[in-house]
């Protein structure tokens, strides 16, 4: 496995737990049950499962009266394609064996 399928695998695995965690915790709230933090939440949009957490904040609709849901999520994923777009026009060339 070369660097560039291990990274997109991972992006795969981050946003599935993402979505799965939104929909777990969807879940948790109808039954009063012990919540899923919300810092846990951001933190796997932060790993990299922020469209994960996105589609999962929609099909469940879970946090979308929460303004820094609807919010930050897409603003997470904005600055995870803007440092995508920047490494890739960077001078330095990064390579993926």
């Amino acid at each position: 496995m070369n660097s560039l399928e291990f990274i997109l695998c991972y992006l795969g695995i981050i946003n599935l737990i993402s979505f799965l965690v939104m929909g777990s915790d969807k879940r948790k709230a109808k039954r009063n049950a012990f919540r899923t933090p919300e810092s846990i939440l951001f933190i796997l949009a932060l790993m990299g499962g922020s469209i994960g957490s996105i589609l999962g904040m929609y099909i469940f609709r879970h946090k979308t009266k929460h303004w820094y849901f609807v919010v930050g999520m897409p603003v997470i994923l904005l600055l995870q394609v803007g440092i995508v777009v920047a490494i890739k026009l960077s001078p330095i060339e990064v390579l993926f064996r």
